[in-house]
């Protein structure tokens, strides 16, 4: 059987959850300014892209289906390079991977706006929050989710169930706190978009880069410990481990 410490990265929940919700708030801020500063564009929702998708090709809106369409094949790129990401640097994931979204988050601002069929100033910040997905993982080894709250409102309710029944998956006791993040994150990207317009974006970026600072000290300073490290190089970093025969 592999050792639990391999599961998940970081191992231990007591540094696993705090940059859980951290994450996810800083997921919420940055989508909710993308919506309100890019026409109400999704920036990690992809579902609510996905239905708006529907929409446009339904109304044969091309414009906007391919603004839509363009924004899903972006976040799902950010989500498969990061994951390739991880498995290249190993130990080394969480502060890496935690500053290039810090430095995406930021190059936003700096991309030429592009058309309104392909808004190339949002594409960073989509790419940014496709790779926060396969930033952290359980500890069954799945990524966890931090841009979206779908999953976590359906795992919360049929936990509940759960736990009346007696049987309930530790993972449960995250989905409530995880879905606050989202929501406070939101609620402060709003203010913050209202008062400071596309630069309110450096405020997540700044979160991100903290927290990437935060990471490779205990990386440093605690090297193979589980707070910091649970990542084997040969177990895909989405994946569990696989049993020994």
């Amino acid at each position: 059987m592999a050792d639990p410490q391999n599961k998940a990265f970081p191992a231990s929940s007591r540094t696993r959850i705090p940059f859980a919700l951290a994450l996810s708030a800083v997921a919420g801020c940055a989508d909710s300014i993308g919506f309100l500063e890019f026409s109400q564009l999704f920036m990690s929702f992809m579902s609510g892209n996905t239905t708006r998708f529907g929409v446009s090709v339904s109304l044969f809106d091309w414009e906007s289906a391919s603004r839509v369409a363009s924004v899903i094949i972006l976040f799902c790129f950010g989500a498969f390079a990061g994951t390739l990401i991880a498995a290249w640097v190993g130990r080394w994931r969480l502060s890496v991977l935690l500053l290039l979204q810090a430095v995406l988050l930021t190059v936003g601002l700096m991309v030429p706006h592009g058309t309104f069929a392909f808004p190339l100033h949002a594409y960073p910040i989509v790419i940014a929050l496709g790779l926060q997905n396969a930033t952290l993982q359980d500890e069954g080894g799945r990524s966890l989710a931090l841009t979206y709250v779908t999953g976590a409102v359906v795992r919360f309710g049929t936990g509940l169930a759960n736990l009346l029944l007696g049987v309930v998956a530790p993972s449960f006791w995250i989905q409530a706190p995880l879905w606050a993040a989202l929501t406070a994150g939101a609620i402060l990207g709003g203010v913050l978009q209202q008062r400071y317009g596309e630069d309110a974006f450096l405020f997540p970026a700044a979160v991100a880069a903290l927290l990437a600072v935060i990471a490779l000290v205990l990386t440093i300073a605690k090297p193979g410990s589980r707070y910091v490290s649970g990542y084997v190089e040969h177990h895909p970093p989405d994946g569990a481990a696989a049993p020994k025969l």
